[in-house]
């Protein structure tokens, strides 16, 4: 009779020591910093030493007081927020919060119509239909085309006897101040960006597996309900990128209004516009100023942007399997009423 012999469990290992865990992670994170300091010393010389200098400029004026016989005092002299109090409030304060209010305009207007057009555009594109290809490539053409040629092409379009007075039937100055002038902006820049906005957006459509419009439409869900209940939470993450790219570039708008409807117009002055106009008559503090309030408007859309609508959707779509689309789809496909 033969016997076995029992099995005999194998000493438990001991885990490293806590000392050398510590090293292997001290010596990563030297390998990781040393990889990085091209990185960070690039961005400190091209976005910090920019930033920093601005903020010490927005404390300072120069060239803009004078002596007891009535000359000009040269040099710097230190006036700490005078020059943001003076943004807001006094004979600069009109022209700040008209800037203010041109820019905000000229972010929503052009935003909104930009991610309604876009998308359309993705929609289109991405159907398959004879000469997509030629279609995609005419639809970018606008968006290729750099701002200053679009500001002169629009400027001669709405010239006083251009084409847009003549498809009209209307004398309308677009080009003096007024609404028409800030209209004329918000078209102009519609039309160059709102393909960018698509073409993001047509990425975002191509990631969508075909077999959930299928299953939609086995289930008798109609094309709207397959677009409100499908596509466009799917292609919502993507739509959220294009969006917060466009609201960070119209808010630094300069060159298309420039362009199209000209300098010192106060209908369509934005704060990069009245930032530069400052600085163009020697005033390098206030225009500093008024540069680094940008700045900082910019950084609070872009934070309240990506806290309340983006980081956490956005993530999630990075993450998302086919699979657990499918069953999210679903879900809301089973939640909605039986169509009519």
């Amino acid at each position: 009779m033969t016997t076995t012999a029992p099995a005999v469990a194998p000493p438990p290992t001991k885990p490293a020591p806590k000392s050398s865990t510590r090293r292997a992670d001290h010596g990563e994170g030297r390998l990781a910093a040393v990889l990085l300091s091209p990185t960070f010393l690039v961005l400190a010389l091209v976005i910090g030493y920019p930033l920093v200098s601005a903020l010490r400029e927005s404390l300072y004026r120069r060239g803009e007081g004078l002596d007891a016989n009535g000359f000009v005092v040269s040099g710097e002299h230190f006036v700490g927020l005078r020059n943001y109090t003076d943004a807001f409030t006094g004979a600069g304060g009109s022209r700040f919060w008209n800037a203010f209010g041109n820019t905000t305009f000229f972010t929503v207007t052009s935003v909104v119509l930009e991610a309604a057009i876009g998308l359309a555009m993705a929609l289109v594109m991405h159907h398959a239909l004879r000469g997509r290809a030629f279609l995609r490539a005419g639809i970018l053409v606008p968006w290729a085309v750099p701002t200053a040629v679009s500001g002169l092409l629009w400027r001669w379009i709405f010239d006083a006897n251009g084409i847009a007075n003549k498809l009209l039937g209307q004398q309308i100055l677009w080009a003096a101040d007024g609404w028409p002038a800030k209209w004329a902006v918000v078209i102009a820049d519609t039309w160059k960006t709102a393909p960018f906005i698509g073409l993001l957006t047509l990425a975002g459509l191509q990631l969508i597996p075909a077999e959930l419009h299928e299953a939609a439409r086995v289930d008798g869900a109609s094309a709207w309900v397959q677009f409100r209940k499908i596509t466009l939470p799917l292609v919502k993450p993507a739509l959220l990128v294009a969006v917060l790219f466009r609201l960070l570039d119209v808010l630094r708008m300069f060159d298309l209004p420039y362009l199209l409807v000209g300098n010192q117009k106060y209908s369509v002055q934005t704060l990069s516009v009245l930032a530069f106009n400052e600085a163009n008559n020697l005033h390098y503090g206030p225009a500093a100023a008024y540069a680094t309030l940008l700045f900082l408007y910019v950084v609070i859309v872009a934070y309240a942007f990506v806290k309340i609508l983006g980081t956490d959707l956005i993530a999630e779509a990075r993450t998302k399997t086919p699979a657990r689309r499918r069953r999210s789809a679903t879900r809301s496909l089973a939640g909605r009423e039986t169509p009519a």
